[in-house]
């Protein structure tokens, strides 16, 4: 607001009124200008007052954003949750299943800011309960540009791979409290790395997304140390609004390892000490299709969405199992593949419930059977299912309350896997990918 501009314009009109009033009145007039004088200056103080205050906060602009996500779960099994297998896959990373009882679950505090015009900034870590230990990672730590212009962003450090669709996202946002089986099986649940990435979006009608990715190689599926790139990745997303309540988008991407050396981890369940180390080279190959409705574009009070992936990873290479004597080894060649379907229904605004399904198949061959099958790589004519139903409460966007039941056919004995969840949102929170 101009002060300047409305005093003098008040100013003409009153005196204006003045001169063409008569001379009796030309007192009162003038008390009612100066009255208005001091409106105008209490009116200008208070202005002032408000752009020191906004100054005042804008010194603080460069302070970074803090989000803490606290999450715990109570979790029960049919089974013993410390046999936990996946028939024709040898698992690694995180894959193990979520302790039985109660237990921390999996909180994280994330900062983030823009660096400066040209970088944003951010910092993950997450606390999860391994066995009987709470473990502090580091799961994302990146840069990314902000002003290259032109369609182009470069991001770089530590962060989640842009294979597939739910790979992106953090735990807490995932529509269900465990990983589908096929990213359990072939990702140990979810991949990230250090390394870059470089995305370009063209200026197009249809939204087109193309990505390129190079990571140091050395977390699970690749594992081990590199001088150079260790594993490569590409992705292609594109998508686009059908009208105001109905939108789609569907992903196409491509994951490259060679000469790995993968040990898997400590808890995978062989019936011996031995661990399992793969020397090779690895693809995985991923489609997704995501489709959302929302009547009249309005999330809030219901939505509905269809969510598919199906990833297929091809090795080849050798298998040997450590600390065996005699010495005991395999070559391997490696076909694995599977997909989950979910559909997730907010019919409230404050609930919402979902179903999901997962299939897994596999083909492995080697040189040595006996050394396979120690691994868990020979399925033995067993194709992994599970059938999952969840229902959640949302008091707010911050808070939630999740019920979860599995049927869980991944092995020859049927698990029942009944999970109680709370996740709770504290500080900012950015918003999540589509």
């Amino acid at each position: 607001m101009n002060i300047t501009i409305c005093r003098a314009g008040l100013t003409c009109a009153l005196f204006s009124i003045i001169s063409a009033v008569h001379a009796t009145d030309e007192e009162i007039l003038t008390l009612q200008l100066e009255e208005y004088e001091k409106r105008l200056d209490l009116l200008e103080r208070r202005v002032s007052e408000r752009q020191s205050i906004s100054q005042h906060k804008t010194g603080n602009a460069f302070n970074p954003a803090i989000s803490i996500i606290i999450d715990g779960i109570y979790a029960s099994y049919k089974n013993n949750p410390d046999d936990y297998v996946l028939p024709g896959y040898s698992l690694g990373g995180e894959s193990e299943l979520a302790a039985e009882g109660f237990s921390l679950g999996h909180s994280e505090i994330t900062m983030s800011s823009n660096i400066d015009d040209k970088f944003f900034g951010q910092f993950s870590v997450a606390l999860a309960e391994h066995g009987d230990e709470v473990e502090v990672e580091l799961e994302e730590a990146f840069f990314e540009t902000l002003a290259l212009g032109h369609g182009f962003t470069i991001r770089g450090g530590r962060f989640f791979s842009g294979i597939g669709y739910l790979n992106q996202q953090h735990e807490h946002a995932w529509d269900f409290h465990d990983a589908p089986l096929i990213y359990r099986g072939i990702f140990g649940k979810q991949y990230f790395d250090d390394g870059v990435r470089v995305t370009y979006i063209p200026p197009t009608d249809l939204y087109v997304e193309l990505g390129i990715e190079a990571f140091a190689g050395g977390k699970y599926p690749a594992g081990g140390g590199h001088s150079n790139v260790g594993s490569w990745t590409g992705f292609v997303n594109v998508g686009g609004d059908v009208d105001i309540s109905h939108s789609w988008q569907a992903g196409l991407s491509y994951w490259l390892a060679d000469d790995i050396e993968r040990e898997y981890g400590s808890h995978v369940h062989t019936g011996t000490a031995e661990t399992p180390l793969f020397e090779g080279d690895s693809n995985i190959v991923g489609v997704n299709m995501i489709y959302k409705w929302a009547p009249g574009g309005n999330t809030l009070e219901q939505n509905f969405k269809l969510q598919f992936e199906y990833f297929s990873r091809d090795e080849e290479g050798d298998l040997t199992l450590l600390n065996s004597s005699p010495l005991e080894e395999s070559g391997l060649s490696s076909e694995q593949d599977g997909w989950y379907l979910q559909g997730i229904w907010q019919f409230d605004r404050s609930w919402r419930t979902g179903i999901r399904y997962d299939m897994l198949d596999s083909d492995n061959s080697g040189s040595d059977v006996a050394v396979l099958d120690e691994v868990g790589l020979i399925a033995g004519g067993h194709t992994p299912t599970r059938s999952s139903i969840m229902m959640e409460w949302l008091p707010s966007e911050f808070s939630r309350i999740r019920l979860q039941y599995n049927r869980d056919d991944s092995y020859q004995d049927t698990d029942n896997q009944i999970f109680l969840q709370y996740t709770f949102s504290i500080g900012a929170h950015g918003a999540h990918t589509y």
